[in-house]
């Protein structure tokens, strides 16, 4: 970034959720504890899918990419937002917001695409059973995980790349807790014009394209489910994809309410955006632990590994 597209204002500021100093006190401890229970949560689906020689399945080398990515998803806004409670430092440079910015649509787009690949697995699960080991290999779930992040990095190279261009003077104010593109907009005394169409084009072919095949795959295997005859068959092929489902409604429901439904109470705004970028990443890993079996099962094998290993450490220390 040249230094001079951005000489007038060098950094803005982030007014966050309160002014009150004692409500930024109760909302520290709060998003603390999200936040923490979101690493212990993800990196435990990834230690348990690490370890557990059960699950090997594509789905679980899927579950693993989306720990991580909700991992990265939170660590991206909640630091900066936990800062600025705790020391009332409210700026961030214009370099670290750009950055932000960045993160935020390499981890969400990638996050949509990586949920419609897990659509499609359970779309050749259940209504290709036959021919699902020999579909879903270990060389196509590889391309299918690194095409969701080159996608996703790609969508924020394009989208960031312009807007390092633009220059930035007069107001500093961002009325919101993180950097988001179109918070810099009315900041920017440049011509937005392309910027603004480029985004809303690549939120399209991201959030729209994704919903679509998500929408495509989930019809295909309702309608399979259906037309199984016992009731014992259709319930056993629909808890295979409920958690995922769940994470689906979760994910695009919140980035809805966030960036789609008109809203002029800037407070709510505030609600849906903690709901999308802060919440979904803290639920899903008790999603997929307490709605499926395999995974419920491989944490109790997991932990009882744990407590086998540190009864006899000290067997071995005497």
């Amino acid at each position: 970034m040249a230094s001079g597209n951005h000489s007038t204002i060098t950094d803005f500021i982030l007014l966050g959720l309160s002014a009150d100093p004692q409500i930024q006190a109760l909302l520290f401890v709060l998003f603390l504890g999200i936040y923490l229970q979101t690493l212990m949560g993800n990196l435990l689906i990834l230690l348990v899918i690490r370890m557990d020689y059960h699950l090997l399945a594509p789905m679980y080398f899927f579950l693993s990419h989306l720990s991580f990515l909700d991992l990265c998803f939170s660590s991206t806004t909640v630091p900066k937002l936990l800062d600025n409670l705790l020391f009332q430092r409210k700026t961030i440079s214009v370099v670290g917001c750009l950055a932000q910015v960045f993160f935020l649509f390499d981890t969400s787009g990638t996050e949509g695409c990586l949920l419609s690949v897990m659509a499609y697995d359970r779309y050749v699960a259940i209504c290709h059973p036959l021919l699902y080991a020999q579909i879903m290999s270990s060389k196509l779930c590889k391309e299918l995980v690194w095409g969701s992040w080159s996608l996703g990095f790609l969508d924020a190279l394009i989208n960031i790349g312009l807007a390092m261009n633009l220059d930035f003077c007069g107001e500093r104010s961002i009325p919101h807790y993180s950097c988001e593109l179109p918070s810099l907009f009315p900041l920017s005394c440049s011509d937005v014009s392309t910027n603004f169409t480029v985004m809303l084009c690549s939120g399209l072919l991201h959030g729209v394209g994704t919903c679509v095949l998500i929408i495509f795959s989930y019809t295909l295997i309702i309608s399979t489910i259906l037309r199984i005859n016992s009731s014992t068959g259709r319930s056993k092929a629909f808890s295979t994809c409920s958690s995922h489902l769940t994470a689906v409604l979760l994910f695009y429901g919140s980035a809805l309410l966030r960036y789609i439904v008109p809203t002029s109470d800037s407070s709510l705004e505030l609600i849906f955006s903690v709901l999308y970028s802060v919440i979904t990443p803290l639920v899903n890993p008790f999603i997929y632990s307490l709605k499926n079996n395999e995974v419920k099962a491989a944490m109790k094998r997991t932990l009882r590994k744990f407590l086998q290993y540190f009864r006899i450490l000290p067997k071995h220390k005497i």
